[in-house]
């Protein structure tokens, strides 16, 4: 199949209920065989944009359309429902809502199987995808099994079994360790290379397409495009000004001051902890304590039990094989029981604050600014106060503007901010954070990263950050666990006044 071209005249899409478009007035040509790399300020409409030309946006129901968007001379969703939907394939921003079927084979499979491959060519594709990936998993393996990192390169999969003409990545590496974003990386720039394909890319960290893309388009917040060209052209062209709008331009690193550490009484103590599922430990044995004023990076390959381990230092699975207890300092003199999983809803939010990997786990309300200030109303703090913490956050993350929003009609970096933001609220002496960064643009990931900073080193609150964000391990990371080595130990960094 050869490549798609892509037409843009004025377009434009906003959300229902919303008081501003996600994007408006895009005009856009893309040729057939294109590689494009997308980028743009967090909410100025990539997601959008990529979910319009796999003709899956939505009807008017969901939002109002203006001006013309072409895929191949016809309007992307009156390709649903046909063969013709193999023309795009979609990777969504978040893993698990790319994931159908519940074995891994057949996910992949799902694809080829709605195009009318043939039996025996779908699952000769289905084996040649995941190789490409490198999931080397059974392919009767559960989906559920999977962690974060793998479902992302699942979904990469069942697209590169599809072998469509456009290809459309919605940061389709940031769950993955370092080696497996090269590695998925070079896989779709094969395919793409294979097929012919028109290849539009939506990555926040800018440096890790560059090698295989010949075109980069810049979105302005609020509508059309600021920048379009070859990639050294515009980054050279404009590097001041795209990192002050939010792009992460190659060679100008983040900075955020750090003030002085002082880590103090032991909060949680892991004795020969080893997390799983089922039974099964899914990393060897980690012993260290969580101490107040400190955080503590988790990093580690995708599959290596990160995730697991923290929601069983957070109180909500119980280790495999060893220990997790809560020190008098973090019970109080009113709670006697040690084991965070067997304390009540209340008690454990009080104390151990936790963001899942999937932002829209934990939204409970229809509306963003009741959204966070949930866990306050359970604190049962004065009205005024928990205005008066709400508004501040909204309006230091950026949110302020969606106050009156659905959560789940947010952007993937959006919701990722709105999720930390409920659990800074109330600032619980513990905070387990699971890809707090994902999605963020240059401007929302420091805003972030500073308020979290500032927690630890002036409310001298405990941190638990699991990630694959290399910046995030330099800035937060006071003490680094890596998971997947032959022995799983905290690693100290020194603590210096600013240091960065």
């Amino acid at each position: 199949m050869s490549g798609s071209r892509i037409r843009a005249r004025g377009w434009g899409w906003q959300h229902a209920g919303r008081a501003a478009p996600a994007l408006a007035g895009l005009d856009l040509d893309v040729e057939p065989g294109e590689r494009v790399l997308l980028l743009g300020p967090s909410g100025a409409g990539k997601s959008t944009l990529l979910s319009a030309l796999a003709g899956v946006l939505g009807g008017e129901d969901e939002g109002d359309e203006s001006g013309e968007l072409t895929v191949d001379g016809a309007h992307p969703a009156t390709r649903r429902g046909t063969t013709d939907a193999g023309t795009a394939g979609l990777v969504l921003q978040d893993p698990q809502a790319n994931t159908i079927m519940s074995h891994v084979g057949d996910d992949v499979a799902f694809g080829c199987e709605n195009l009318a491959v043939p039996r025996d060519e779908i699952w000769q594709r289905v084996r040649h995808a995941l190789a490409a990936v490198g999931l080397d998993v059974a392919l009767d393996r559960s989906t559920a099994a999977l962690s974060g990192g793998q479902r992302q390169r699942l979904a990469l999969a069942g697209v590169i079994a599809m072998r469509p003409g456009l290809i459309l990545l919605d940061e389709p590496t940031a769950n993955l360790d370092p080696a497996g974003v090269v590695e998925v990386r070079d896989a779709v720039a094969r395919v793409a290379a294979e097929t012919g394909a028109t290849l539009v890319v939506v990555e926040h960290r800018v440096e890790t397409w560059l090698p295989v893309v010949d075109r980069v388009v810049v979105l302005a917040a609020g509508g059309g495009a600021v920048a379009d060209g070859a990639p050294t052209a515009v980054l050279d062209a404009r590097r001041e000004q795209l990192a002050a709008d939010g792009v992460w331009v190659p060679g100008l690193p983040v900075e955020i001051a750090r003030g002085s550490r002082h880590p103090g009484d032991a909060l949680l103590e892991l004795d020969a902890v080893r997390a799983g599922r089922g039974g099964v430990p899914a990393h060897e044995p980690v012993t260290l304590a969580i101490r107040a004023g400190e955080a503590l990076v988790v990093t580690g390959p995708n599959g290596a039990g990160k995730s697991t381990l923290a929601l069983t230092l957070a109180g909500l699975m119980a280790p495999v094989v060893g220990e997790v207890r809560a020190t008098s300092t973090l019970r109080g003199a009113e709670l006697r029981e040690q084991a965070p999983l067997r304390w009540r809803p209340k008690q454990l939010s009080r104390r151990i604050g936790t963001v899942f990997q999937q932002p829209e786990h934990q939204f409970v309300t229809a509306r963003v600014h009741d959204e966070v200030a949930a866990g306050l109303r359970a604190l049962a703090l004065p009205r005024h106060e928990i205005a008066q913490r709400v508004d501040g956050l909204l309006a230091a993350l950026r949110l302020d503007a969606l106050a009156d929003a659905n959560p789940f009609t947010l952007s993937g970096g959006e919701q990722r901010r709105l999720s930390v933001a409920t659990v800074l609220a109330p600032a619980p002496r513990v905070m387990v954070l699971d890809e707090p960064t994902f999605g963020q643009d240059r401007r929302t990931w420091q805003e972030l990263v500073r308020l979290i900073a500032s927690l630890v080193d002036d409310r001298g609150c405990a941190v638990v950050a699991i990630t694959h964000d290399a910046d995030v391990e330099r800035v937060l990371g006071d003490r680094t666990l890596r998971l997947g080595e032959p022995a799983a130990s905290a690693s100290d960094r020194p603590a210096q006044a600013g240091s960065s």
